[in-house]
């Protein structure tokens, strides 16, 4: 089963790499909060299933320090968001809506289809597959809010809803990061 698991994190982390550079770009054109996070986030995506990948060659204790190391990964794209979240907060231009849902729509496609390679065997990996597992399936629900921030924008033409969206991302990477951390905990301690 691992090698199930190794061939689903490198078709992940591959698919994660090329939406990063679809998404980055129009978030830079269209001034973006949430799909710059979430470009970040593919970004950070990437590495962590290229070191998931590196990693299930190790014992368990090593398993969970990188587990470890990856919760403080996925925070990564919450920091980035809330810099750039600043930035716009001086400067509150809308981004423009139908960029902003058609990039998302894209991004939930990417990471739907992420999400079931990885459902199937995410308790292969033990707190790795599950870094992995919650990443995807956050990065879905997150572009669903992109896309309805992308709806909302167009009615109100008001740079807010992709601002909360944006923050909103944050806040579900450092739930996640907070889960991992956990699970690699356990394992550390023997209990998981």
């Amino acid at each position: 089963m691992k090698d199930t698991l190794r061939r689903a994190l490198l078709i992940v982390a591959l698919l994660n790499l090329m939406y990063f550079g679809v998404e980055f770009i129009v978030a830079s054109l269209i001034g973006s909060v949430s799909l710059f996070a979430d470009s970040i986030d593919f970004l950070e995506d990437t590495s962590i299933n290229a070191m998931i990948l590196m990693a299930l060659a190790w014992n368990a204790p090593y398993r969970a320090v990188i587990s470890k190391l990856l919760a403080g990964m996925i925070l990564i794209p919450g920091v980035a968001t809330l810099w750039m979240a600043w930035q716009k907060f001086s400067l509150p231009l809308p981004p423009a809506p139908l960029p902003l849902s058609l990039t998302g729509g894209g991004a939930l496609l990417v990471n739907f289809a992420c999400a079931v390679l990885l459902v199937r065997v995410h308790h292969h990996g033990g707190s790795l597959g599950l870094a992995a597992f919650l990443s995807a399936r956050n990065d879905v629900l997150a572009n669903v809010a992109i896309i309805l921030a992308g709806l909302a924008t167009s009615y109100a033409l008001s740079a807010w809803p992709d601002l909360i969206v944006g923050l909103g991302i944050a806040i579900m990477n450092a739930g996640a990061a907070a889960q991992v951390y956990k699970a690699a905990g356990k394992e550390t301690d023997g209990k998981g």
